[in-house]
């Protein structure tokens, strides 16, 4: 039961360490693949609705990265459950995010997940998905998404003997984006728990530091305290009276964007007055259908007969960025202050 919408997180962090099964690790871990997929939309469409395309631009550089750090945490999950056996699921409709709702598997059901271009609301969603302390929090208990990967962790060194270093996947995305965001192999324990120990701490930095350990250059930081900067239009610096972290620092402008509107439910032809006209759901429709083809291609790279490689998904996410910015381009016939975005609709 892969369902994207039901609690089944909450469930699984309900069940003693010593009571996980083979079949608990493995469900935990396609859960943990289908929440690291739930954040590449919302932050990729932010991402391209920056209009300026350089690269090296504080903001736009920061989430670039962070969506190159989520691809890793996807790949290395992938990793780790093909290699104790279990099949990844990315085509079933069950299993691919909906927007705007909730994270996958009941964590923090108050959370909104939206579509929409990069603004202080957005990136506030964002850091809200990263948060170490409590927004992403199982709803029973007050437990973090840290704590569920450090759950996956403590039970894994009982099921090492399943380890079988097959149908893995490898990429090198350290040498450009930090060292950490390698798409290593899982062949030991170490592996795995030296992959999670990446995960957490890009996403969440550590007790002692918001620095992320494994960066692109020196003094990133971890995804929550990024995206908070973004937020908040300050930096994050340590204060020199009271020897705490604070957002006090300089001002962190947003860059020029297209203003991309909430995309709703079940995409633009359920926004009355908004409906595409034949051009724009043409490009509508081209994007839905490369996004399919990158989740049927990594599949088809994890699976039984697979390839072995993320080529053809990483060229679809090319031809995403493309599509995704001629559809920013087009403003909604009900309020042209703003435009269209991506809708990110899975077509079986």
């Amino acid at each position: 039961m892969l369902d994207y919408e039901s609690d089944a997180i909450v469930q699984l962090m309900n069940v003693t360490e010593d009571d996980w099964t083979e079949r608990e690790l493995k469900d935990a871990l396609q859960r943990a693949i289908m929440l690291e997929l739930s954040t590449i939309p919302p932050y990729a469409t932010a991402l391209w609705s920056i209009t300026d395309p350089d690269n090296g631009k504080p903001v736009r550089h920061t989430i670039r990265e962070i969506v190159f750090d989520e691809m890793s945490h996807f790949g290395l999950v992938c990793n780790m459950l093909t290699s104790i056996g279990g099949d990844v699921v990315l085509t079933d409709p069950l299993t691919v995010p909906k927007y705007p709702g909730r994270l996958p598997g009941g964590v923090n059901p108050d959370l909104d997940v939206f579509l929409s271009g990069l603004s202080r609301e957005s990136a506030g969603l964002f850091s809200d998905i990263e948060k170490p302390e409590h927004p992403l929090a199982f709803a029973a208990d007050g437990n973090t998404i840290g704590a569920f990967y450090q759950r996956i962790a403590s039970v894994f060194p009982r099921f090492a003997h399943l380890l079988t270093g097959q149908r893995q996947v490898t990429f090198p995305l350290g040498s450009g984006h930090g060292a950490g965001n390698d798409i290593v192999a899982m062949n030991t324990v170490d592996d795995v728990l030296n992959a999670i120990h990446v995960i957490q701490t890009q996403g969440e930095g550590t007790d002692a530091s918001p620095d992320n350990p494994f960066p692109g250059a020196p003094g990133e930081l971890a995804h929550y305290y990024a995206f908070k900067e973004i937020a908040v239009g300050r930096k994050f610096v340590l204060d020199p009276r009271t020897q705490k972290f604070d957002f006090i620092g300089p001002d962190v402008p947003l860059p020029d964007t297209s203003p991309v509107a909430r995309v709703p439910r079940g995409g633009w032809a359920n926004s009355p007055g908004n409906e595409p006209d034949e051009t724009t759901a043409g490009l509508l429709r081209t994007f839905n259908q490369d996004y399919s083809a990158m989740l049927g291609a990594l599949q088809h790279a994890w699976g039984a007969d697979g390839a072995g490689s993320i080529g053809g998904a990483i060229s679809l996410m090319r031809e995403l960025r493309l599509t995704a910015q001629q559809i920013n381009a087009v403003k909604l016939p009900a309020d042209p202050r703003f435009s269209y975005g991506p809708e990110w609709l899975f077509l079986p």
